[in-house]
């Protein structure tokens, strides 16, 4: 076990949020009340001779001030008069997506995946008159999909299409200290224009218009607020600033393709975007890529803010439809990969194989692929390999050297491979990857004979690949609340959308990224077709009194359409509900709907508390009654967090349904009216505690009308029983000394100055997403307590198993400037959901004593 660990490992950070108790502008707050509290604020850290820097301060959506201060400086802040609570302000990579080649189909395919393609050839929709703010590296305003003038344009700003925006931060920020590039200092500028491709990307999604592209809402105009710049990183600080100014230039919708992982609703950009939701602007944000497949592969709860925020449209990706090639009469679904050429769209080749075995359930560790192979061998050949053991750019390099024309690499757990064959010698020939299923097939019928691969350009999804299916990358819910999160799901892997003109005009992407842009641009034509459906503010009376408010999220998770679980399909299960939310947004169907169920999901909570019993409200905008039969249809559970030593992985899937029932097994719903019906779910007692689960309550008409859903997710147990400071490889917590750029572990009767760093660190791990982290100060021999150095809430789990946080105490609590002696440092946990009169509901640490021996 250690006993010293660098300070750069630390996940902490400088940078945190300061909340003031008073409400933000969007509250009711007046804006001179706020300005005033936080004069306040800034008077009374100054009398407390606490050293910060503040770098900006937010009033509309958010309460408070962003800061820069040091560990040992960091608990004074919480200790302020009228300071609610600190947040860690994230440092958020630039978003990575893979990337390849691709053209226009690809597009083409997404939306016909959610029918926005009907919705603009049949129902005139375009999003013409809404305002869709994008929030990432900029737009290209040169770019002929957003109205430019080419590639040696000079297009003005702001432009016909691109009317509002502002460069929060220049060509040269990176907030990353770890990078070469580090460059914390914004030059913010009026020109919104992008130099990193992702946010041209994401507005293509949304609504390109030209150089041959069209996306999901052709007609809007946008909003461009630049939050990165050319290379490197941003932070969650710049972002909430980004909110406030599309607000203030009036934005309809908004997609913020960029979040914080493993956060709270009470995240300051998650609570931002909440208020923007309240005021009647639709709000959507990526989920995240945490899911196992990504590259930062991670379990439950990695859902990011803000999409973890309240009435915030948390949004999942789907895999979309992908070219095939055709094997004894059977397509092949693919994705190409980055770096190597464009598979061809017709030809044929033999197929060869590297792996020697003929069996359906093929080794997992295996090197397929991995030794050079004798030059000639696979001459003319497409070449199947199994991933695992060496990279792809190895695999792939080992098969080109042999002479192959083709790679074909498939996978070795569930999901669609996204590959990158970047290297030192180019991969000249098209390399692909397919599932594990589709390799298995293939890998079986080279064994038994001759086996020719026919390359086409048809288009596939499941069950001849994965479209359609959830994203490997797509991050797991629940928020840390046990809120239903994610809320909805577009399509994100593989999507062909506008890039930089300098860095070729176009590019495939995949990640949450791109499905988020797919549901803002639905939302973009609801709303030109029904202008009052934005979240809150559709108030149309039916019948003779008014009924509940039928919002943008009602009609969306209403009509969605939930998928089959990408794990295998063939089952006839559906996906986690925590993971795709309410399905596959319907364009047409969300448009045309006039019967809508509310709410549109349930957070079941904890099954300790017993069942959930939910009042569901039916409404029916049509001029006949409509009656409808219940069901019940369950999607696949997942069992609790474990860990590796670098990981959170899944402990299993399980079939394990929810017991439903319903106060009648059928409603009728008049003609412009409503009607309610009761919904009883208990969770399945086979399943393992701490498991979630999840599914969909169904409402089928009879006759007429149109089916509607509400979907529904829980955790099986007690959710106290998560256990919070789970010792690591390194035993943390410690109690720690700073030595020049590492952290030195304590024993008993450890002497600190309180001089410079010469102070106590206590180091820490959280396991799980906590509601309160109390620090307090023992007196080491009476064990009486001596003040508390800082309490903080809605804290986020650290990114990895072994990751972890440090903290300072400079001798002062809440009873004042402690003078010397023996002391204790205790740590107080308050676990998720937690009752904090409950003692069962916290966990406690001690650290050795420790001796403040002043000079």
């Amino acid at each position: 076990m250690a006993q010293s660990v660098p300070v750069a490992d630390a996940e902490d950070t400088r940078l945190w949020f300061v909340e003031l108790t008073g409400k933000p502008v969007a509250d009711g707050a007046k804006l001179t009340a706020v300005q005033a509290e936080q004069s306040a604020f800034r008077a009374a850290a100054a009398n407390a001779r606490i050293a910060y820097q503040e770098r900006r301060s937010f009033s509309s959506l958010f309460n408070g001030l962003a800061v820069s201060v040091d560990a040992a400086q960091r608990a004074k802040l919480v200790r302020v008069a009228g300071v609610k609570a600190l947040h860690p302000i994230e440092i958020i990579q630039a978003p990575t997506p893979e990337q390849v080649a691709g053209s226009a189909v690809e597009l083409h395919r997404a939306l016909s995946l959610t029918g926005a393609n009907v919705a603009q050839n049949s129902l005139g929709l375009t999003g013409a008159g809404i305002k869709v703010g994008i929030i990432d590296t900029g737009v290209d305003i040169d770019h002929p999909a957003f109205g430019g003038s080419g590639v040696n344009g000079t297009t003005p700003f702001p432009s016909a299409r691109v009317v509002a925006g502002w460069d929060l931060v220049g060509d040269a920020f990176n907030a990353d200290p770890s990078s070469a590039s580090y460059n914390p200092v914004a030059t913010p500028d009026a020109n919104p224009d992008d130099c990193g491709g992702h946010g041209s990307h994401v507005a293509g999604i949304v609504g390109a218009n030209g150089g041959g592209l069209k996306g999901v809402a052709p007609g809007v105009t946008f909003g461009a607020y630049r939050v990165f710049g050319c290379n490197g990183s941003t932070t969650s600080d710049i972002m909430l600033e980004a909110l406030e100014r599309a607000l203030a230039d009036g934005m309809q919708v908004i997609n913020q393709s960029i979040g914080a992982s493993r956060q709270w609703p009470q995240y300051p950009t998650a609570q931002a975007a909440a208020r923007l939701a309240a005021k009647g602007v639709v709000m959507v944000a990526s989920i995240g890529n945490n899911g196992p497949g990504g590259s930062s592969p991670d379990a439950l709860y990695a859902a990011g803010a803000p999409g973890v925020g309240d009435g915030v449209i948390g949004v999942a990706s789907f895999d979309n439809g992908q070219t095939s090639f055709n094997v004894n009469g059977t397509p092949y679904g693919y994705n190409p990969s980055t770096a190597s050429p464009l598979p061809p769209t017709s030809g044929s080749l033999p197929m060869a194989r590297t792996g020697a075995t003929n069996q359906p359930t093929l080794p997992t560790t295996a090197p397929d692929g991995c030794t050079a192979l004798p030059a000639g061998s696979l001459a003319g050949m497409a070449v199947l390999i199994r991933r695992g053991s060496c990279g792809f750019y190895d695999k792939a390099l080992v098969a080109q050297n042999a002479g192959a024309a083709a790679v074909v690499i498939y996978n070795h757990s569930a999901g669609a491979i996204n590959a990158t064959v970047a290297g030192a010698v180019p991969i000249t020939i098209p390399v692909v990857g397919i599932t594990a299923a589709q390799g298995t097939v293939l890998h079986n019928a080279i064994g038994a004979g001759p086996t020719t691969l026919n390359w086409t350009a048809d288009g596939v999804a499941y069950p001849y690949g994965t479209g359609g299916l959830i994203s490997g990358f797509s991050s797991f819910g629940l928020a840390a609340d046990l809120s239903f999160k994610p809320d909805i799901g577009g399509p994100g892997g593989g999507i062909f959308s506008a890039y930089p003109l300098e860095q070729g005009g176009g590019a495939t992407l995949s990640g949450t990224s791109m499905s988020a842009p797919h549901v803002a641009g639905a939302t973009a034509l609801i709303l030109q077709a029904l202008p009052n459906a934005a979240l809150g503010r559709e108030s149309a009376i039916v019948g003779r009194s008014a009924p509940p408010m039928v919002n943008m999220l009602t009609r969306l998770q209403n009509t969605a359409k939930p998928k089959p679980w990408s794990g295998n399909p063939d089952l006839g299960l559906l996906e986690h509900t925590f993971r795709q939310g309410a399905g596959m947004v319907d364009v047409v169907a969300a448009v045309q709907a006039q019967q809508f169920v509310m709410p549109s999901k349930i957070s079941t909570g904890e099954s300790a508390a017993g069942s959930t019993v939910q009042k569901l409200t039916l409404r029916n905008d049509a001029s006949v009654a409509v009656t409808y039969t219940l069901g019940h249809v369950a999607g696949v559970a997942a069992g609790a967090n474990t860990q590796t030593g670098t990981s959170y992985n899944l402990t299993g899937v399980f079939s394990a349904p929810a017991s439903v029932g319903f106060s009648s097994a059928s409603v009728v719903v008049p003609a412009k009216g409503v009607a309610t019906v009761t919904v009883t779910i208990t969770a399945n007692p086979a399943l393992a505690d701490r498991s979630l689960y999840g599914g969909y309550i169904t409402f089928t008409p009879q006759t007429v009308g149109s089916p509607i859903q509400v979907a529904y997710a829980g955790f099986k147990g007690d959710y106290q029983s998560t256990q919070v400071m789970t010792p690591t490889a390194n035993g943390f917590p410690w109690l720690a000394r700073l030595s020049g750029t590492s952290y030195q572990k304590q024993a008993a009767g450890a002497s600190f100055t309180m001089v410079g760093n010469d102070v106590p660190f206590v180091l820490l791990h959280l396991d799980h997403q906590s509601r309160t982290l109390k620090r307090e100060v023992l007196d080491a021999t009476t064990l009486a307590s001596r003040g508390v150095i800082s309490e903080e809430h809605y804290l986020g789990r650290s990114a990895t198993p072994g990751g972890w946080s440090a903290a300072g105490w400079d001798g002062s609590t809440s009873m004042g400037v402690l003078a010397n002696g023996s002391y204790i440092i205790k740590l107080s946990v308050l676990k998720a959901l937690g009752d904090a009169g409950n003692p069962a509901h916290w966990e406690t640490w001690s650290s050795p004593a420790l001796t403040i021996a002043r000079p």
